[in-house]
């Protein structure tokens, strides 16, 4: 494990070589197959060395990560060709992947924690170093103190388990038995907020919003499921305080899975629409998760996969868009499939991903997170069927005023896409749906 992460470090000072940035690249392509063909699927830790191992939860998100990262390269291209500090760039994109790779890869909770906090500073940096409006700084500081108010009782919660355990190596600690309510509380909050869960979900669609590409693909393709990674480390040792406390982050993230649904059908900004999907997922994520089960727990990690490439995927169109008519907004870019008609296959792919239609990974994960709600309670069914009628109801909101209808007048001539735009859409579709092929170490990974 630590070979990579030493590449990593190495890859640092390349990044200041002038016109190096396709380079750094194909640098970042090559780590990412030499770790693809490590394989660890295995459900034990492997790979030991030093504080760091891998088991199949954490292989798999480290490979989005790589994945997420090197496609933010790719996407950026505008801040490489305007010479909008692209070198400072890359080093923020390379030092982010180090950090999400220490955070997936610890088995020392402290280590965790450290890593956890600190791939928020790069995440800041791109937000407001390459964000478009000048409300950047306010969407920075909801993302900081969102997340930071919440994770300082996480600290206090984990050095009580250390302080339990003896220990705060992973194995070890989720062998123990925390049934307190103020540790539960301390131990999940953090996570929640950085799923997000609703109610606690409002710094999203705004960091979201004055993000540049790169920032809103690596927010919605890998931190959010910083969150999710959390919870599933941590209800090891939450077990029976879990089963019960567990039904009111379930009707929470149920509840506002719809309403954020509802909101979306009423968004007009391209970008806000698709933060806001993002919430309504990882809610299914979040009661598929809490109700411990085994479908569960295979089924939020199969959507956190599938979603951050979709979701990743979305924002990138979208940019595409906002490049070639300087707005985000659906009113100007109406009928879009005259002046970009090859964009729309793009558009119609992604968008089918979102709403979890065959053969993507989405629907093997909704799938099996409707089974474990309901196997649950029945209950959940009436707000999980208004869930998937809503996300299809938004999608094709989304796909259909922005492909179909009368083009905006101030626009009157055909651009095609870049083929560096079609190879990075294509990467982005092809692992969605080419994965279901090969599902079985994500759901069975217990």
């Amino acid at each position: 494990m630590l070979k990579l992460l030493i590449s990593m470090l190495f890859l640092i000072p390349l990044c200041f070589i002038p016109r190096g940035w396709w380079m750094v690249q194909c640098m970042l392509f090559m780590m990412t197959f030499m770790f693809m063909l490590m394989g660890m699927v295995s459900s034990f830790f492997m790979n030991l060395s030093y504080f760091m191992g891998c088991d199949v939860l954490s292989y798999s998100l480290i490979l989005l990560s790589f994945w997420i990262c090197v496609l933010m390269v790719t996407a950026s291209e505008s801040t490489y060709r305007t010479m909008n500090y692209d070198m400072f760039f890359l080093v923020l994109v390379v030092v982010l992947l180090g950090l999400l790779y220490c955070t997936f890869s610890s088995m020392n909770l402290f280590m965790f924690y450290v890593f956890f906090e600190s791939s928020l500073i790069p995440t800041l940096f791109l937000i407001l170093g390459w964000g478009y409006q000048p409300e950047r700084l306010q969407a920075g500081i909801y993302l900081l103190f969102y997340t930071l108010l919440a994770s300082l009782p996480l600290l206090i919660g984990l050095f009580y388990v250390g302080d339990i355990q003896f220990s705060f190596w992973l194995p070890l600690c989720s062998k123990g038995n925390f049934s307190y309510v103020f540790c539960y509380l301390a131990l999940v909050m953090a996570f929640l907020v950085k799923m997000p869960m609703f109610l606690v979900h409002l710094w999203l669609p705004k960091a979201h919003v004055e993000a540049p590409v790169s920032g809103s693909m690596i927010l919605a393709g890998v931190l959010l499921k910083l969150g999710g990674y959390g919870l599933l480390r941590v209800f090891g040792m939450l077990t029976w305080s879990g089963l019960m406390f567990n039904y009111i982050w379930v009707g929470i993230s149920l509840m506002g899975g719809v309403i954020v649904s509802l909101i979306c059908l009423r968004q007009t900004d391209l970008k806000a629409l698709i933060a806001y999907s993002s919430v309504a997922h990882m809610g299914i994520v979040l009661g598929g998760l809490m109700t411990l089960t085994q479908w569960g727990f295979s089924g939020s990690l199969t959507l956190m996969l599938a979603h951050g490439l979709c979701s990743s995927g979305l924002f990138c169109l979208a940019n595409i868009c906002y490049e070639r008519m300087g707005s985000r907004s659906l009113l100007i870019n109406r009928g879009m499939m005259n002046f970009m008609p090859s964009m729309t296959l793009w558009w119609f792919l992604l968008s089918s991903c979102n709403m979890a239609a065959p053969p993507s990974l989405n629907l093997l994960s909704e799938i099996s997170l409707l089974n474990s709600m309901v196997s649950w309670t029945w209950v959940t069914m009436i707000m999980l069927g208004f869930l998937s009628f809503f996300s299809a109801a938004y999608t094709l909101y989304l796909y259909s005023y922005s492909q179909h209808g009368k083009i905006y007048s101030g626009m009157y001539s055909c651009a095609m896409g870049y083929a560096r735009e079609y190879h990075l859409l294509f990467l982005h579709w092809i692992p969605l749906n080419v994965l279901i092929l090969k599902s079985e170490p994500w759901m069975l990974w217990l």
